[in-house]
């Protein structure tokens, strides 16, 4: 399964409000893979990879937090230069375009979380010119 399931939270821009999500998560015994966040004066949005997202989504909600699920792809490309903008070309060449990303390297690979326009395009995309995407079940156990 080529599809992630990522977490979105909307926050609070105040002091602790992140400390206290990750309280939440890491009391459940739900682990953070991968996280990035985005803020503006008044509020803030974190992205989030974790081991299990709905049930983090429902304690987050729980907790008061406005919080959805969205479908991504991780691409796992060589910790190289120019190697994700060889992943990044094709996608172009073939009219997948990119909300958003974010990424995080360990060792000799790097992971890119791809939040694309068209899903499945991606995934097809990227299968069948030889990039590899981590598996759902692979990346929640980070």
């Amino acid at each position: 399964m080529n599809i992630i399931q990522q977490l979105s939270v909307f926050l609070e821009n105040k002091a602790g409000r992140v400390s206290e999500l990750t309280k939440i998560l890491g009391q459940a015994g739900i682990n953070l893979s991968a996280f990035t966040i985005a803020e503006s004066s008044d509020f803030g949005m974190m992205r989030v990879v974790v081991s299990e997202p709905q049930r983090a989504k429902d304690l987050l909600k729980e907790h008061g937090f406005a919080v959805s699920l969205t479908d991504v792809v991780c691409l796992q490309t060589p910790n190289t230069p120019g190697s994700l903008n060889k992943a990044l070309a094709i996608l172009s060449e073939n009219g997948v375009g990119i909300a958003y990303m974010y990424a995080f390297a360990e060792g000799d690979h790097a992971r890119v979380i791809l939040s694309p326009d068209n899903l499945n395009d991606c995934v097809r995309v990227l299968l069948d010119n030889k990039q590899r995407l981590i598996d759902a079940d692979e990346i929640y156990s980070f």
